[in-house]
């Protein structure tokens, strides 16, 4: 499925394709992930729940969302986040919403 993948330290987004949920402890480089829904869309943010904790360079955060520090996936999601689908944001439009810190 198609994903957006956003580094706070390099300041980047990149297109991703992931093959599911599985994969994103991968991508992100923890295990422990969180979530947050990022817009009516359905698209939703994942990235480590422990990240101040562990020190994770760099931050970033989208509209008002609480700021974020190392990498997060942004998927497409229905059911309430039960089923993931590609994400519906591009990268020019989840730029414009997001702000590295």
């Amino acid at each position: 499925m198609k994903a957006l993948l956003i580094d706070a330290e390099k300041q980047s987004i990149e297109p991703i394709e992931t093959g599911g949920r599985e994969d994103l402890p991968g991508l992100i480089g923890y295990e422990t992930l969180e979530a947050d829904t990022i817009g009516p869309e359905g698209d939703t943010l994942f990235f480590d729940e422990e990240c101040f904790l562990r020190g994770t360079a760099g931050r970033f955060q989208i509209d008002s969302i609480i700021p974020v520090s190392g990498r997060g996936v942004v998927v497409g999601s229905a059911d309430g986040g039960t089923t993931l689908q590609d994400v519906v944001s591009d990268v020019d439009s989840l730029s414009a919403r997001l702000k590295y810190l």
